[in-house]
This record gives structure tokens, C-alpha cells and sequence, in this order.
């Protein structure tokens, strides 16, 4: 009798945990479930927004991630609740486990705040062509954590963040002009005035270069067989490559049919005083 009382005693404790338990274990199954696409639809209402309001391109998907970060932190901690865990021990319990976490991840913290600063300071923006860190690239993304670079041959570079906000950057596109500076070397015995008009009549017949800063052709450097000359001129950013290249073609046209001669390099015999088979030696 004893017995058939304690089973039917425990029979009913089962029952009853089963029945408070199991309930809120289902109820914080849906609140997650629900949490999870709610996140989700405010997430992609909050990016929309901030397309609509014309939010900076580089703060949008550093803002949507932390804002997604953020929601699901309470979300997890509602579950919980929905569990019956006491809150003000799991908070204490969180705090420690956040410290400890912090501590083994410094690194990341870092790049987080890298992440801020960047976003604060803003050295560049989606859309910028910039060197850091021994790496060139236009910036396609800038994350919690770290920065994407794509490069010109469409590889994709991740930066820390935390390096790359104490680094030096070097933007090629802040500006809305820049300076391009071509080097030509002829031969030493050309007239200079000649070499020079040559050069300031392609510069005046491209609409490409600007007036202001005016355009300058200096010589640069000066041997016994070369002639060094160096153009300088701005022109819109856009433009930089493309009047680069261009020029130097049709510079070396110019001169082709102008009759500009290059310098050739001399070679002497130095005779060896081993027995060994003469070299040539180059003269610059």
C-alpha cells in the first residue's frame, strides 16, 4: 500500500513538472520561432528605411548587423524568462560570462571598435579605392569586424578593422581631382624646346586636363646620353587612368614622327686581365 502511494505520488509530480515545463518549454520554443522572424522583418524594414532616408552606404550594413546582433541578445534573454530561470542570476551569470568572453576576445573587440572609428572618423567610404595594410582595393563593404576590399582583378580582401583604424590609409578617391605625372626620357642630344612644344601641344589639345593648377614640363634629370622630362597635370579623378595611358601612346607616337630620338645604351668592351672572355659592361 506503502508503496502503490509513493508511485502514485511521484506519478503525480512527473505529471505536474511535465505539464508547467513542457508548457513553457513550448511557449519559449514559439516566442523564439516568432522572435526570430520578427528580427528578420525589422531588419530588412530598418535597411529599407535607412535606403529611403539616404543613410550613408557605409553605415548601412554595419548598422543592420548590429541592430540584428542587439535583437536577438533580448530575444535569448526573453526565452529564458519564458523558462522560469531566475533573471537576476542569470544576469549576474551573463556578466561574468561576458567578461570572460571579452577577455578571450580582445581581438575582436578591437576590430569592433576599429569598426566605430572608422564609421566616426570616415578616412573612406563604400565605393573609395584605398591602400592599408600592404593591400589596394575599392572598399565593397565595411562589417562589424573587419573591411572588404575588392581589387581591380576582382579578388576579395578582408581587413580587420582594428588594424586597419590605426593604420595609415591612403584614399585615392576623397578628392575630386588628382594630379597625374608622366615621365618621358629621350636622348640628350634632341633640343629641348622641340621635346617640350611637342608635349604642351597634346596636353592643350585634351579636354581631359585642367586648366587650374596650370600644366608644367620640367626637366627632371640630366646624364651624359639621357634627358629626363616630367609632365604634370590635373585632371578629374575619373579620368586619372585613361589620360595616363593615352598620353604615354600618344606621346610615343609624337615623337616617332617628329623625329625624337631615344637613348640608346652604349656598350663597352672591358678587357680582362685573367684570360677570361671580355663582358659587356652597359653605360647608362
Amino acid at each position: 500500500m506503502s508503496d502503490l502511494f509513493n508511485f502514485e505520488a511521484y506519478s503525480a509530480n512527473i505529471t505536474n513538472f511535465v505539464m508547467v515545463y513542457g508548457m513553457r518549454l513550448v511557449v519559449a520554443v514559439i516566442t523564439l520561432l516568432v522572435g526570430l522572424w520578427v528580427i528578420n522583418w525589422l531588419n530588412r524594414m530598418m535597411y529599407n528605411l535607412m535606403v529611403k532616408k539616404d543613410v550613408d552606404v557605409s553605415l548601412r550594413p554595419f548598422l543592420k548587423s548590429v541592430l540584428a546582433v542587439a535583437m536577438r541578445v533580448l530575444l535569448i534573454i526573453l526565452v529564458i524568462a519564458q523558462l522560469g530561470v531566475e533573471m537576476t542570476s542569470f544576469i549576474a551569470i551573463l556578466g561574468s560570462a561576458g567578461l570572460a568572453i571579452g577577455l578571450a576576445l580582445q581581438g575582436s573587440l578591437a576590430n569592433f571598435a576599429g569598426g566605430v572609428l572608422i564609421l566616426t572618423i570616415k578616412p573612406f567610404r563604400v565605393g573609395d579605392y584605398i591602400e592599408a595594410q600592404g593591400q589596394g582595393g575599392t572598399v565593397d563593404m565595411i562589417n562589424i569586424f573587419n573591411t572588404v576590399l575588392k581589387t581591380p582583378d576582382n579578388k576579395t580582401i578582408f581587413i580587420p578593422n582594428g588594424p586597419l583604424a590605426n593604420s595609415v590609409v591612403v584614399n585615392y578617391t576623397i578628392e575630386k581631382t588628382r594630379r597625374v605625372e608622366l615621365k618621358f626620357i629621350v636622348s640628350v642630344n634632341n633640343d629641348i624646346g622641340k621635346v617640350r612644344q611637342i608635349l604642351q601641344d597634346l596636353i592643350k589639345g585634351d579636354e581631359r586636363v585642367l586648366p587650374d593648377p596650370a600644366p608644367a614640363i620640367v626637366v627632371t634629370d640630366f646624364a651624359e646620353h639621357s634627358l629626363s622630362l616630367s609632365v604634370r597635370v590635373w585632371v578629374n579623378k575619373e579620368n586619372y587612368w585613361a589620360f595616363f595611358w593615352d598620353m604615354n601612346e600618344r606621346a610615343k607616337s609624337a615623337f616617332e614622327e617628329q623625329g625624337i630620338q631615344m637613348p640608346v645604351p652604349r656598350r663597352e668592351m672591358v678587357s680582362s686581365t685573367s684570360g677570361q672572355t671580355p663582358k659587356a659592361v652597359p653605360q647608362v
